[in-house]
């Protein structure tokens, strides 16, 4: 009998899209999946209707339109303080998640190590695996802050690594990497030839008066970093799939060969109305970053009230809760309570670690919506009880999953489990 590959073996569906999925069946709100439930700016899709009327709807040149690589370039320069070149460091591709993926089959040879933060979006495993790497986990603690040890992330270096995966602000925590905390990651790629990768879609939503800084941006780091982003997150679109990296030129070259053979190219009339968001007045990113406060806040007062732990994001827009005041001890097991007897759907913590124990008294809630779903979910989290300690499952014991499981194995070995996913 034919079969698969045994590179599909090591990872499943995505978890997150596995809860869209359930959330529909039950009728739940989904606060799993990131994505806005709000429209897009109006002037964003006037652009796209009109760049559909006037006739971009063949191929663009490969690795981007020339006036969308030079708005993403012109964009860098002021926000981001580093001089791009667009024909030679800027290469246009489907998403952030295709960016990531290319940028890795561009300079990760197999065997290559690749240092991530841990927990994780969950792509990079599979990212990681299907690039022939090999990924080794640094915790990022859950607490105030999010800090790392520099000593774990100093002994993560050997001499096979060959990157670090830098997302911030980061998803699943909503960690807004500190200045010093980026100078210290430079000093290690300094210090051992490594490159950084860098996913920088949250980059305008942060809170608190913090500030977003770029690896590239701190001295002699434009040369070794490839800064990953796109549309999706900063101008509600994360439908259109237009993503780009940033990179040396000869890094770029690498990038832009496998992204020819993988996609081809972005779409073309959804490049051109990238133009007339790039070119948006600067107060729109203070703007966003406010609404989005304001719904973080809502969020975690609802949640709190509801009884869950949480740790306060200053970026992104997720909420990552423990859920053991509540009494569940299976972030699974607690999830299809929610999603089945609640109607509200959170992602279960385990899907963002290698090794799922780490994961399982967490979940994580997107906050991207609307206020009536806001008032939905409160009032459907009304409903939610806590339990008795005498109910909980047993702490080794885990509870009934979903039918896409993960495989059997964990730790490093297993760490590619998780599939591509949106966000």
């Amino acid at each position: 009998m034919i079969g698969t590959a045994a590179r599909v073996g090591v990872f499943t569906e995505s978890v997150i899209r596995e809860m869209t999925r359930l959330a529909a069946e039950h009728g739940g709100v989904n606060l799993a999946q990131g994505f806005p439930d709000f429209p897009a700016p109006a002037e964003l899709l006037e652009a796209a209707a009109r760049a559909l009327r006037e006739g971009y709807n063949q191929y663009a040149i490969t690795w981007g339109a020339p006036n969308f690589r030079r708005a993403l370039a012109e964009k860098a320069r002021w926000f981001n303080g580093i001089a791009v070149d667009p024909e030679r460091n800027i290469t246009v591709t489907c998403g952030a998640t295709e960016a990531m993926m290319a940028t890795l089959l561009a300079t990760v040879n197999p065997g290559e190590e690749v240092i991530v933060f841990e927990p994780f979006y969950e792509n990079y495993g599979p990212d990681a695996k299907l690039s022939g790497a090999v990924p080794r986990f640094v915790p990022i603690r859950l607490e105030p802050g999010f800090p790392f040890d520099p000593d774990q992330v100093r002994a993560a270096v050997t001499p096979k690594t060959r990157a670090i995966v830098v997302n911030t602000p980061h998803n699943p925590t909503g960690k807004v990497f500190s200045r010093p905390e980026l100078e210290f990651i430079a000093g290690l790629c300094h210090q051992h030839d490594l490159l950084a990768i860098t996913d920088e879609v949250y980059e305008h939503i942060i809170y608190d008066g913090l500030a977003h800084t770029t690896l590239a941006a701190l001295p002699g780091m434009l040369e070794r970093t490839v800064i990953v982003n796109s549309l999706s997150k900063s101008y509600s679109v994360t439908g259109w799939r237009v993503g780009w990296t940033i990179a040396p030129a000869a890094i770029a070259d690498g990038i832009r060969k496998v992204h020819d053979f993988l996609t081809v190219g972005a779409a073309a009339p959804l490049q051109e109305a990238g133009v007339t968001a790039l070119g948006f007045p600067r107060r729109y990113y203070t703007d966003l970053a406010a609404m989005y406060q304001r719904k973080r806040d809502t969020l975690l007062g609802i949640l709190q009230e509801a009884g869950f732990a949480c740790l306060a994001p200053s970026g992104a827009y997720y909420i990552i809760c423990d859920i053991t005041p509540l009494g569940y001890d299976d972030d699974y097991e607690f999830t299809m309570h929610l999603i089945r007897e609640v109607g509200v759907a959170p992602v279960p913590g385990s899907s963002f670690f290698h090794d799922p124990a780490s994961g399982r008294h967490y979940v994580r809630f997107a906050f991207p919506k609307r206020e009536e779903t806001f008032d939905e979910v409160r009032s459907r989290l009304r409903r939610l009880r806590p339990r008795s300690r005498a109910a909980s499952a047993p702490a080794l014991q885990p509870a009934p999953r979903p039918s896409v499981s993960r495989p059997a194995a964990s730790g490093p070995a297993a760490a590619g489990r998780r599939g591509r996913s949106r966000r």
